[in-house]
Formats: C-alpha cells, structure tokens, sequence
C-alpha cells in the first residue's frame, strides 16, 4: 500500500500556479467532492461540517473569478481538513493545462 504526500499546500500551490483559477470540470471535481463528503458523513455522522457549495449557475456570470477561486480553495480546505486529498488531487493533477480556467478567460461582471 503507498501513501500519499499530497498536502493542501502542495495541491494548492499546484491548482494556483501558471495562472491557474479553477478546473473547466468544476461539476466533475464537486461530484467527486461530494462523494467524499457523504463517504466521510456515513464514517463520521456526528461532524457537521458542512462541505462548501459550488456556485450557483444562476450565479455563475455576476461572480468574479477570485471569488470563484476562493470557493474552490475552501472546497480544497475541507478535503484536506476531511483527510480526502488523495483522489481529488489526483483528479486535478491529472487535468490538461487546457483543462483549466486561467486568469484572464473567465467573464469578469
């Protein structure tokens, strides 16, 4: 069995590097999430802590994209506090760079 190092530092540095915001797939990474989360829920019934929500679509054009990243940030803090970094950060390590949303390509309200 190997074990991973993959810290949230060293997945955040790599989600925010070459200019990187947040996946094209975001539903594909949260779905992921969430089945974490409700794995994570059935093993620990007693923690509330909630897993932070996407953006909302109907919300999606009037938010900026530091907001944007900053919500996909926190989604990465729970995975990491939730012990759950393993497949999600191989998920994102796995992306092409034109998998990713980068400064700059994303509508600005």
């Amino acid at each position: 069995m190997t074990t991973s190092h993959e810290t949230f530092g060293s997945l955040w540095e790599y989600c925010s590097s070459n200019k990187r915001v947040i996946p094209h797939d975001w539903e594909g990474f949260y779905k992921r999430l969430t089945y974490k989360f409700l794995a994570y829920k059935r093993r620990n019934p007693s923690d509330d802590t909630p897993l932070p929500p996407p953006i909302p679509l109907l919300g999606w054009f009037n938010t900026i994209p530091l907001h944007k990243q900053l919500v996909f940030r926190e989604q990465l803090e729970w995975a990491a506090e939730h012990n759950e970094l393993d497949q999600i950060g191989a998920f994102l390590r796995a992306l092409p760079e034109d998998g990713w949303y980068h400064i700059g390509e994303l509508p600005v309200p």
